[in-house]
Parts: structure tokens; sequence; C-alpha cells
């Protein structure tokens, strides 16, 4: 079984391209290594591993992939909106990440103590925003670096020191 751990949020599965079981698959911050021969899909909270066939860029954010052994785009459409992962070592440390990058991430608070897992990232306003599954429902924490005091990679933890009242919103 694939442990989430040990791999980081690249994007999504787009549409079908075609009818020969291609298809799109974004990220808006990274680019795969020729070597990353798979992506893992999250598909109903388990992460499931599918090998290309090939791989072509069709422009700066979007790669046409073949999946092994699905031949239609009936067979592709399935994937379509799945959140996409790599395995860690095919990811350039010296890229530069996305937030999309702290999906997953464990949230805590220097105050506050655990704040739940980062879910999704709100882009929709000039203000991005961390959305947090906490216990008392939504979290929204806006994205500034100045509140962020320790990244935790590899136990995929983030910690901030937020203003006074924000947690409790």
């Amino acid at each position: 079984m694939l442990k989430k751990e040990e791999f980081t949020y690249f994007g999504k599965f787009l549409k079908p391209h075609g009818t020969k079981g291609e298809i799109g698959l974004w990220s808006d911050s990274m680019t795969l290594d020729d070597e990353c021969d798979y992506v893992a899909a999250d598909i109903d909270g388990i992460l499931v591993p599918f090998f290309f066939e090939y791989k072509k860029t069709k422009n700066s954010d979007t790669l046409i992939v073949k999946i092994e052994r699905m031949n239609s785009a009936d067979e592709v459409r399935l994937l379509t909106n799945c959140e996409v992962y790599i395995p860690r070592e095919w990811v350039d440390n010296s890229e530069q990440l996305s937030w999309g990058y702290f999906r997953g991430f464990t949230a805590e608070d220097v105050t506050h103590g655990t704040l739940g897992e980062i879910t999704d990232i709100d882009d929709s306003t000039i203000n991005t925003l961390f959305v947090i599954e906490s216990q008392g429902g939504e979290l929204l924490v806006p994205v500034q670096e100045e509140f962020i005091v320790n990244i935790d990679s590899k136990k995929r933890h983030i910690t901030f020191n937020l203003p006074e009242g924000l947690v409790a919103l």
C-alpha cells in the first residue's frame, strides 16, 4: 500500500485527450522528471499508482499522458479531477513549490496546538488561504510566510504563530 507521507502533491488529472486513453495531467508549479514513470491518484482516500506508457508536454502547466492498460477515453475519464501525487524522490528541491504542496500537512499553532489537516488551498481571491479541516469545522488561515514558524517536510507538519483571535473565527 502506498503511504501518502512518501508522496508530494503534484496536481490533478484533467479530461481525456482524444480517444485512445490519453489524459491531461496539470500542475501549477512542478514539472515531472524524465525518470518519473508513474504517479499516484487519490481515489476515495487511497493512493493508486498509474504507470505511464508515455508522456508529452502540451503547454507550460499540462502534460498529456498515456496510462498503461487504459486504452479509451471512457477508461481514463474515471480519473478526471483526481488529485495526483508523485514520489518525493522525484521532487527537485530547488524547484519552486506551490502552496498546494502543503495539502495533507498537519497544521499546528504555537498557542492552540494541533489545528487539523490542510485539505485544500483557496486561491479564488487575492488573499490565498489554507483550508484546514479541524474538529470545530473548517478553519481558513491566510497563506502568509510571517505566520509560519516551522515546516517539517519529512513529517508533513507545519507550525504557525497565528494572530490572536484568528483560530476562534
